[in-house]
């Protein structure tokens, strides 16, 4: 299972495989036309409340949004798999606007799809 991050900012690569946007909200300067993503997942997200929550205090609250954020994963049950799936067969490439590349959501869904379901 080959699964990396990028922002969605980052050209796009040859060996980004899969280029799924895993942000709720659609990146500000980004034209939907000009994205080059292959799917948008929304429901693998945080929720608007959690990001806030967590966008009010990211350094201090890091350790607590990903455990908020691996219990909401945990109810997404069926896409998660599929995305293991995808994974199973090409390279996933999570994208988001996030700026901050360590404690980001992508790097709590990174880790769940990779624990196979063993969060």
């Amino acid at each position: 299972m080959n699964i990396q991050q990028k922002r969605i900012y980052d050209a796009p690569s040859e060996t980004d495989g899969l280029r799924i946007l895993a942000d709720r909200l659609w990146p500000r300067g980004i034209k939907k036309e000009n994205a080059k993503i292959d799917l948008w997942s929304k429901e693998i997200t945080p929720s608007s409340e959690l990001r806030k929550w967590y966008h009010e205090d990211m350094e201090n609250r890091w350790e607590e949004f990903r455990q908020r954020y691996t219990a909401e994963l945990k109810q997404q049950t069926e896409a998660l798999n599929e995305l293991r799936q995808l994974a199973s067969k090409q390279t996933l490439t999570l994208l988001t606007s996030a700026k901050n590349e360590g404690l980001n959501h992508l790097t709590v869904l990174k880790q769940v799809l990779e624990s196979g379901g063993s969060e």
